[in-house]
This record gives C-alpha cells, sequence and structure tokens, in this order.
C-alpha cells in the first residue's frame, strides 16, 4: 500500500473526543486532523510525539487531514489509523504473501455470518469449501518486549467475532483469526490477558475448537506500508 503523495511530518499536541488529534506540521501550521481509532490507542502516543498524516484536498471533508502513523513511546512506528488493516490484509491475500491462505478461487469482504449478526472481514472460497477470515489490527506494544498484545482496551465484539469463528470451526468450516500487526520491530502477538481477560479465554476456546490463529507483522514508512512476514502467536 503506496500513500500518494507520501505522508506529512508533524508533531502531536493532544488527542482528544476519540477521533480527533490536534498537531503542528514540520512546517509550523496548526492543524486538527482525524483519528481513525476507536480504541484506547495504549503506548502508541505521547505528547509531543512524531506524527504523520495524509492531506485531503476534499472539499466535503470537515477535516483536512488523516492521521495514519504514530512514533510511540518504544521508538516504534504503529499505523494508527486501523481501516487500512483490511486493506493490507487483502493486498497481502491477492498477492499470495499469506502462504497459509494461498489458492482461493474468490475473495468477498464483509460476509453476513454465524449467529450473533456478524460480518466476515473476508471469505475465501477455496475448491474444498470456503474459509471465514476475522482480521484484527494490533497497535499495542511494551518497553523492552518485541511481543506485541491484542486488545488494547476490552472488546465485546472481538469476543463475539472469537465465538462465531468457534461455532463455524466446530461445524467444520475452516476459520481463520489473523492479527494484522501494524507497528514495527515485533517477532510475536498475545493476547493482552490483563486487559481483557474474557477476550483472552475466548482466543484459547477459539483455538481448541480448531480456529487457525495467524499473526503478519507491517514494514511501516511515509511512503507506504505493507505486511512483510509471518509472526509467531503465544498462547
Amino acid at each position: 500500500m503506496r500513500f500518494d503523495p507520501p505522508l506529512e511530518e508533524g508533531r502531536l499536541l493532544r488527542r482528544y473526543k476519540r477521533f480527533l488529534a490536534d498537531i503542528e506540521t514540520a512546517g509550523g501550521e496548526a492543524l486538527t486532523i482525524h483519528c481513525a481509532n476507536t480504541g484506547s490507542m495504549l503506548n502508541c502516543m505521547s505528547e509531543g510525539c512524531r506524527v504523520w498524516f495524509s492531506r485531503s484536498n476534499d472539499p466535503k471533508r470537515k477535516l483536512p487531514g488523516s492521521w495514519e502513523i504514530s512514533e510511540t513511546p518504544q521508538g516504534r512506528l504503529a499505523c494508527i489509523n486501523t481501516a487500512r488493516a483490511n486493506a493490507l490484509v487483502e493486498e497481502a491475500l491477492r498477492a499470495g504473501l499469506i502462504s497459509e491462505l494461498n489458492g482461493f478461487t474468490a475473495l468477498k469482504r464483509e460476509v453476513p455470518y454465524g449467529v450473533e449478526n456478524s460480518r466476515a472481514d473476508f471469505r475465501l472460497d477455496f475448491p474444498q469449501g470456503p474459509t471465514f477470515v476475522e482480521v484484527k489490527s494490533v497497535t499495542l506494544g511494551f518497553d523492552g518486549s518485541d511481543v506485541a498484545a491484542f486488545p488494547d482496551a476490552v472488546t465485546q465484539r472481538g469476543a463475539k467475532h472469537l465465538r462465531e469463528l468457534a461455532a463455524l470451526a466446530r461445524a467444520g468450516v475452516r476459520t481463520v483469526q489473523l492479527y494484522c500487526v501494524n507497528l514495527s520491530g515485533i517477532a510475536a502477538v498475545r493476547a493482552a490477558e490483563e486487559i481483557d481477560p474474557v477476550y483472552a479465554a475466548g482466543l484459547r476456546e477459539a483455538k481448541a475448537a480448531g480456529v487457525e490463529v495467524l499473526a503478519y507483522g507491517a514494514e511501516l514508512s511515509p511512503e507506504g506500508i505493507a505486511l512483510v512476514r509471518r509472526l509467531d502467536v503465544l498462547a
């Protein structure tokens, strides 16, 4: 995924009302931009940290740009725009970069499934049957560790998706929980049990039911983002 034009750099003044961020650009311009992240963004930002944003010339938009990447307190780069995760995964799927999911004959997005009114991020059709894939964007890192964690806040929706995947797996349908790790310098992913023990328990139950759990890490820069490597998933 290339940014055209490349992202502009600034410094974070504050994030507030969840969807707003005040920044100062490298040229000294004060802007309020959109923050497309509904989570806590724990360990993703600090006052004065470097940020990179895309600028919009759309006259219908209320804000002049969107916050895309942040420099974390640990010195990593994090793509905090969670809307990018599905596009990154689709790009990697179509390029054959996620080897465990190669060979599909059709790809559909936002497919209804399950008994709790869910929508799978992807349904991949294979000769032997469909595979349902849920994607989660991971940006939570820690000092002195190359292990990232999900979630960064309690997620009832995430727990619901695990239940839905597990139910399909028990019925003999292939299901995958895929963690898109939009954080540099990471080697593995784990459930953040200290933040959401219900989600962590749900992940263990889903794995026991036959849900495949995968993690792929991204390479990030102001020029673009791409999934480039498989990461370990820790129990």
